[in-house]
């Protein structure tokens, strides 16, 4: 008995393993361990998990092979990452910087290939085919040290957004390249092959972008409530356009990382969606595919006689794809006269070579374009390249803060690391689409949760409305778990909601309220009479009022009403960041409605937040007539209207009620109703050192100046 209990252990640990719950339980304990000790040497993950594919895979100790299950995996983390590549690209930046972005992509597709080119066919000694195949990959690149930029705080400076953009340009240009070269590897390139790829690849594009969209966005508005079927959605569409490219002549990942372009806009990337989709695509998927490319390297041809030319291959690949990308960033510095740091910066985010080089490599070896000796040397230019990249970054990143040449993103009164945010629970009907709201405007890089309050009535049944709040407040816990938003539950005991709200604001330091929209039915009562004034005069915090009737993604355009003299309140810059960070979340643009005066300190405010969103305005001087400003609306804008608290400069008698009379003119639109933060002038100075003085003296006196001049 114990004989055969033995056998059978055998037989199932016997390589290669054949058992798939085993083979699956191999793989997650890879995914979970290879990052955990590379990360104190500071080796991407990435490279872990190739390495353990190396380690595992048929040429290495037998443990995995090559067999139909790996390979489905393999090409459905492959489809995942052109798929995100293209999803997480910012487009207002690409569209803000689109020439100098134009002229960087130029660059580093260009140089790099016309380094490559010559040392493959006449160095290396390669076919001319597969010399432009691996020139092309010299120039794609991927932006595996963006986090430290982000960590820094200078995503914004101009150098990261021309980097970015630049991305988008290249890598779109090797995969057409990628296309092509597949096309003559089977064939000789005729006219007939032409007109029947330009052909397929218009109607390829057709179907992306002017059919797919309205779908997507038909399906997000109308199956709202279904938040797994958005994501399975969202995965058919993926998959739907890589055997749309197929279809059409061309490469699977080209029909994925157009998906992630034609979907870019409709999901937001601090959204639920956005983060199911990173979730499951960073566990399973991606990382699959990594151990998977792993699996292929063969570490045998190092140890016999042809051993020294993957070295030698490995050593050209790897010089070529460094030199290329620091002469396509040394260009770049030169036409647009950046710093030395500024070089260093373009060139740490564009050298490492991982996701789309490792696309293409692999497609020219399923294809019998490249052989194992470019594959394995495409390996180790990807470690070195990370690895450089990283240690550039961090270096660039550093100095251009040090030295004071950075475009921070926080200028608003409030240091971003130190936000706090509380959100009142009202109606439980609209609080997922409030604490949605309060995703997308909240600074990432505050460590703080959002403070999700229940105020309780203090009278003889205090203690079961304690009860029932706890409900509601692990109700929005539960949902605000979907997108991996922290927050913190807060219940107060008051006789009174509006001084309940007020005291917690005050005890946690808030800097902006978020509330749902007086409802005609029960909130109506209880906040907007005497109650949202008691709130509105206990707390200097922003307050925003929400109405949102409507999924955001029917939205195509913000509008923001400003009345005059909002630019002089201390909490314009603070919403003014707040509302760039929405419409750039919903990749929409805005419009402002508002005077001369304000115009020209809102153009100053966005100079300083260096926003990407696209902007357009138009001036309104009759203040005292709110409802002339329904000439600027539509029915699918947001509406955002800013208002004052009584006393305040910008206050004008027509601001008053307003959440009343706008709720009434405007049905079953998006609304936002926004109250700036006061400080009192003794309070002022706590806050130099966070520039905000300086910035709105530095605004008045260039607004003073240029209405003097015109007089």
């Amino acid at each position: 008995m114990s004989d055969k209990i033995f056998d059978h252990l055998i037989h199932a640990f016997e390589a290669p393993l054949t058992n798939p719950v085993l083979i699956f339980s191999l793989v997650l304990f890879i995914i979970l361990l290879s990052p955990i000790l590379l990360r104190p040497i500071k080796v991407p993950g990435i490279i872990g998990l190739i390495i353990s594919g190396i380690i595992i895979g048929p040429h290495g100790l037998n443990w995995l092979e090559k067999n139909s299950a790996v390979d489905l995996f393999s090409t459905i983390g492959l489809l995942y990452i052109m798929f995100i590549a293209g999803l997480e690209l910012d487009m207002n930046e690409f569209k803000k910087t689109k020439h100098k972005s134009l002229m960087f992509g130029f660059f580093t597709f260009i140089i790099p290939i016309s380094i490559g080119f010559p040392v493959c066919y006449y160095i290396l000694d390669y076919s001319l085919l597969t010399s432009i195949l691996i020139a092309s990959m010299f120039a794609t690149h991927t932006l595996v040290s963006y986090p430290i930029v982000n960590r820094y705080g200078i995503s914004k400076n101009e150098a990261v957004a021309i980097t970015i953009g630049g991305t988008i340009l290249t890598d779109t240009a090797v995969l057409i390249i990628l296309a092509v070269i597949k096309g003559a590897s089977q064939g000789e390139i005729t006219n007939e092959f032409w007109i029947t790829l330009g052909v397929s690849f218009a109607i390829f594009l057709f179907i992306m972008f002017g059919v797919i969209p309205k779908i997507a966005k038909w399906f997000f508005e109308k199956v709202e409530s279904e938040k797994t079927g958005h994501y399975i959605f969202v995965l058919t569409v993926v998959f739907f356009a890589a055997f749309l490219a197929e279809m059409a002549n061309l490469e699977p990942i080209i029909g994925a990382f157009v998906a992630g372009l034609a979907l870019n806009k409709l999901i937001p990337h601090s959204s639920a969606l956005m983060n199911r989709i990173e979730f499951i695509g960073n566990a399973i998927f991606i990382p699959f595919f990594l151990i998977s490319v792993g699996m292929i390297v063969d570490i045998g041809v190092i140890t016999n006689s042809t051993g020294w030319t993957v070295f030698y291959v490995a050593g050209a690949l790897t010089l070529v794809g460094i030199v290329g990308k620091f002469l396509a960033a040394t260009a770049t510095q030169w036409a647009f006269k950046y710093s030395k740091n500024e070089r260093n910066l373009i060139f740490g985010l564009s050298n490492a070579h991982a996701a789309a080089t490792l696309a293409i490599i692999m497609v020219g070896y399923n294809n019998d374009i490249i052989d194992e000796n470019v594959l394995n040397g495409t390996i180790i230019l990807i470690l070195v390249s990370c690895i450089i990249a990283s240690i550039v970054t961090e270096n660039a990143s550093k100095k251009i803060v040090l030295e004071g040449r950075q475009h921070t993103e926080h200028i608003e009164h409030v240091e971003e690391h130190e936000e706090q945010i509380i959100i009142p629970i009202a109606n439980l009907n609209n609080m997922e689409a409030i604490l949605d709201f309060a995703t997308l405007v909240k600074s990432m890089k505050s460590p703080h949760p959002l403070n999700i309050l229940s105020v309780v009535p203090n009278d003889e049944q205090a203690e079961r409305n304690l009860y029932e709040a706890r409900q509601n407040l692990d109700k929005m816990a539960k949902y605000a778990s979907g997108s991996e938003t922290e927050v913190d539950l807060m219940t107060k005991v008051d006789f009174n909601i509006a001084s309940g709200i007020s005291s917690a604001s005050k005890e946690a330091f808030a800097d902006c309220l978020i509330l749902g929209w007086p409802s005609a039915t029960s909130f109506v009562e209880k906040i907007v009479g005497e109650k949202t004034e008691s709130i509105l005069n206990r707390t200097d915090a922003t307050l925003m009022m929400c109405r949102i009737e409507k999924p955001f993604i029917t939205n195509k355009m913000i509008t923001i009403f400003v009345p005059p003299m909002a630019e002089s309140e201390v909490g314009f810059a603070y919403w003014m960041e707040k509302m760039t960070k929405l419409a750039s979340e919903l990749s929409l643009p805005i419009t402002f409605v508002c005077n001369r005066r304000s115009h020209s300190a809102v153009e100053l405010m966005l100079d300083n937040l260096k926003s990407s969103v696209p902007v357009t305005f138009e001036e309104y001087e009759d203040w005292d007539n709110i409802y002339g400003l329904a000439t600027f609306s539509n029915s699918d804008s947001l509406l955002v209207f800013v208002s004052a608290r009584y006393g305040d400069v910008s206050y004008r008698d027509s601001l008053d009620g307003l959440a009343k009379r706008v709720g009434k003119y405007y049905k079953n639109q998006n609304l936002i109703l926004i109250f700036p933060s006061r400080l009192e002038d003794q309070h002022i100075d706590e806050y130099e050192d966070v520039q905000t003085a300086p910035i709105f003296r530095r605004i008045s006196r260039e607004i003073g100046n240029m209405f003097s001049k015109e007089k």
